[in-house]
C-alpha cells in the first residue's frame, strides 16, 4: 500500500526543509542540521529526529553499562548462591538443587522472547526495560523476605533426613525466582539492542564506535559478575542469606535509577508492530499462492511501495534476495489493477525479506545452543567442586564457594579491552576486515575453546576423585576450567551479539537478540535434562555417577559426555557457518564495514540500507 509521509515520521528528512513558495533550496544552516540528524529512524525524548550531537553515542552508552553491571551484579548474586540455598536452607538434593536453578535460568533467558515481542510491537525497548526492572525488583523483595522469615523456611536440619519444605513455602521461594525470571526476560532482549541505537549505522565513526560498544556492554556484564560473585558472596557469607539478597535488591533498584537518569540523552526507536504476525502473514500468503499456482516469473511483478521507507512503520525497505524463493510468492501481484492493503492477501518485498533474515539465523542460532550448557556448568557442578576443595589462600581467609566464578570474570576484564585494543588491530593488519575477524568466525573461536575447557575439568575432577584426600585439593586446580569456558564466552557472547545485530532488520533487532539470549536458556534446560538422563541411566542419586556426595560420584563421566556433544557441535557449526549465506548471498561472512561505510559515504540522501556480506 502507498504511505504518504508527514512531518511527524521520524524518517521522513522533509521537515527540514524551509517552507516558502519558490526553489526548495536549503540554507547552510539547514544543510548543517541535516547533517547532524540519524538516519536510522530513532528519535528523542521529545518525539523529534535524534541529533547526534545531543544524543547517542557515548554520551548515552555509559548510563546503559552502569546499569547492565547493576542488574547483572544482582543476577549473579542470586545466581551463584541458589544452589547452596535450596540445598542447605531448602533441604533439597544436589542434583535436584542444580536442575532447579538450571530451570530458572533457563526460564530467565527464554522469556527473552516475550520481552523482545512486547518491545516490538507495543513498548518499544526502553519502557520495556522500566517496566520489568519493577517487575524484577518485587521479585528480589519477596527473595529477601523468604530469606528473612522463618515461617517461609523449614527448621534447621539437626538430624537426617531433613524435614522437607512445604509446598507453601517452595511455592513462595519460586514465585519469587520467576518473577525475576520474568523480569530478566523482559530486560535482556532490549539493553544491547538499546544500546545499539544509540549509534548511526550510516555514519562511519558511529558504526566503528557500535562495535566497541558491544564489547564494553560484555565488560559490564563480566563486572557486574566479579562483584556479585565476590562482593556479595562475601556479604551473604558473613552476614546471612537475608543480607547475602537485600544487597543485590538495592542494586536493582539502584539500576533503574541509573537507567532512568540518562532519559534526556537517548535516541529511542518506536515500536514497530509485531514482528511475528508478520511472518505468520508471509508463511500464510505464500502457501496460498503456491495452491493456487501463482509463479513468479521476474522481479517485476513483486510488491513494494513507492516509497524511500517500508509500508512496516519505522523500517527501511530493503533489497529482493534470490534465497528461499518460495517465501516470494508472498509478494507476487497477481492482478495488477487490485493492490489490496490486507497482508493477509499480499505482503511486501521488505516483509518477506524481513522473514527471510530471520530464517537465515536459526542455523546459526542451532548450532551454538551446546556452548550454553558448557555456562550452564558455571553456576551448578563447577561451584560444586568448588565447595568441597581447599579454598584457603591465606591462614586467616578461606575463597567463598560461590566467588570461584570470579576466575572467569576476571578472564572477560581482562580479556575484553586486550582484545579491543591489540588483537583487533593485529588482526586488521592481517585479514583487511574492521573487525579483524568476521562475527561468525569469532563465534567459532569459543566453540572451539569451550570444547577444552570441559575437557579440563573431567581431568581436575578425575584428579580430585582419586585423590587419597579429595578435599585437600588446592581450588588452583579449577582455574583452567574457569579460564577456558571463560574464553570461551569472550568470544562467542559477544560475537553472536554482533551477528545477531548485524543480520537483524530494523524490525527485528530485539527478536533477533532476543532468540540469540534463549539459546542460553535452552542450553540450561538440555543441562538439565542431560542430568536427568544420567541420573536415572547410571542408578540414581544413591548409585549413580551424579550423587549427593561428590566424592562417590562420577563427574568426570558426565563432563566427557559434554565434551563429546561439545566436539560434535563445533564441527556443525563450521560446515553450517561456511555455508552462511548472509543478505547480499556471499558465503561465509557477515557484514565487512568497510562495504558498510563506502555504502554510506556514497549515498546523498542519508538513506543507509545495509546488506551483509
Amino acid at each position: 500500500m502507498d504511505r504518504s509521509i508527514d512531518v511527524d515520521n521520524l524518517h521522513d528528512k522533509s521537515y527540514a526543509q524551509p517552507s516558502f513558495e519558490g526553489p526548495m533550496d536549503m540554507n547552510k544552516n539547514d544543510k548543517k542540521v541535516t547533517k547532524t540528524l540519524v538516519t536510522n529512524g530513532c528519535g528523542d525524548y521529545e518525539g523529534k529526529i535524534a541529533d547526534k550531537r545531543t544524543t547517542g553515542g557515548w554520551k548515552a552508552s555509559p548510563f546503559i553499562i552502569v546499569n547492565e553491571v547493576a542488574e547483572r551484579l544482582a543476577f549473579f548474586a542470586v545466581a551463584v548462591s541458589m544452589v547452596a540455598y535450596l540445598v542447605f536452607e531448602m533441604h533439597q538434593s544436589l542434583p535436584d538443587a542444580a536442575t532447579h536453578v538450571n530451570d530458572w535460568i533457563g526460564a530467565a533467558y527464554v522469556l527473552t522472547l516475550l520481552g523482545a515481542f512486547l518491545a516490538d510491537a507495543y513498548f518499544g525497548r526502553f519502557l520495556t526495560i522500566i517496566i520489568f526492572s519493577c517487575i524484577y525488583f518485587v521479585g528480589m523483595i519477596l527473595l529477601t523476605l523468604s530469606a528473612s522469615i522463618d515461617s517461609l523456611r523449614p527448621p534447621l536440619c539437626t538430624a537426617r533426613p531433613c524435614i522437607p519444605a512445604t509446598k507453601g513455602q517452595t511455592a513462595f521461594l519460586y514465585g519469587a525466582l520467576y518473577l525475576i525470571a520474568l523480569g530478566t526476560g523482559g530486560i535482556k532482549p532490549c539493553v544491547s539492542t538499546f544500546g545499539a541505537d544509540q549509534f548511526d549505522e550510516s555514519d562511519k565513526k558511529e558504526s566503528q564506535k557500535k562495535y566497541a560498544f558491544f564489547n564494553w556492554f560484555f565488560f559490564a556484564i563480566n563486572m557486574g559478575a566479579l562483584l556479585g560473585i565476590t562482593l556479595l558472596v562475601f556479604v551473604q557469607q558473613e552476614k546471612g542469606w537475608t543480607w547475602g539478597f537485600a544487597v543485590p535488591t538495592a542494586a536493582m533498584f539502584a539500576s533503574i535509577v541509573i537507567l532512568v537518569a540518562g532519559f534526556t540523552k537517548y535516541r529511542y526507536q518506536k515500536p514497530m508492530g509485531s514482528a511475528f504476525t508478520r511472518f505468520v502473514q508471509v508463511i500464510v500468503v505464500s502457501i496460498r499462492n503456491h495452491f493456487r499456482g501463482v509463479v513468479l516469473a521476474h522481479e517485476s511483478e513483486l510488491y513494494e511501495i513507492k516509497t524511500k521507507e517500508s509500508d512496516i512503520f519505522g523500517a527501511r525497505q530493503l533489497p529482493h534476495t534470490k534465497q528461499y524463493r518460495f517465501l516470494d510468492k508472498a509478494a507476487v501481484v497477481t492482478d495488477p489493477e487490485i493492490i489490496t492493503k490486507n497482508k493477509w492477501r499480499l505482503c511486501t518485498v521488505t516483509q518477506v525479506e524481513e522473514f527471510k533474515s530471520f530464517i537465515r539465523i536459526l542455523p546459526i542460532w542451532a548450532s551454538t545452543i551446546a556452548l550454553s550448557i558448557s555456562f550452564a556448568q558455571l553456576s551448578t557442578f563447577f561451584l560444586t567442586q568448588a565447595n568441597i576443595m581447599d579454598r584457603k589462600i591465606a591462614p586467616n581467609f578461606t575463597i567463598p564457594a560461590g566467588s570461584v566464578p570470579v576466575f572467569t570474570a576476571l578472564n572477560g576484564l581482562i580479556l575484553v579491552p586486550v582484545y579491543e585494543k591489540f588483537i583487533v588491530p593485529y588482526l586488521r593488519s592481517k585479514t583487511g576486515h574492521q573487525r579483524g575477524i568476521t562475527s561468525l568466525q569469532r563465534i567459532g573461536v569459543g566453540l572451539f575453546v569451550s570444547v577444552f575447557g570441559l575437557m579440563s575439568a573431567a581431568l581436575v575432577e578425575r584428579m580430585r576423585r582419586e585423590n587419597s584426600n579429595p578435599t585437600s585439593l588446592s581450588i588452583f586446580w579449577l582455574f583452567p576450567q574457569f579460564f577456558l569456558v571463560g574464553t570461551a564466552e569472550v568470544f562467542s557472547y559477544v560475537g553472536q551479539l554482533e551477528f545477531f545485530y548485524d543480520e537483524a532488520t530494523d524490525g527485528t533487532r530485539s527478536i533477533s537478540s532476543a532468540l540469540f539470549l534463549s539459546e542460553i536458556g535452552i542450553g540450561s534446560w538440555l543441562s538439565s535434562a542431560i542430568v536427568k538422563i544420567v541420573e536415572s541411566a547410571t542408578g540414581g542419586v544413591e548409585e549413580g555417577w551424579l550423587r549427593n556426595n561428590l566424592n562417590k560420584s562420577k563427574l568426570d563421566y558426565f563432563y566427557w559426555i559434554l565434551t563429546g556433544i561439545n566436539a560434535v557441535n563445533f564441527l556443525v557449526y563450521l560446515v553450517i557457518a561456511w555455508r552462511y549465506k548472509g543478505r547480499n548471498g556471499e558465503r561465509g561472512t557477515v557484514r565487512d564495514e568497510s562495504i558498510v561505510f563506502e555504502l554510506a559515504d556514497s549515498n546523498d540522501t542519508g538513506e543507509f540500507r545495509g546488506m551483509a556480506s
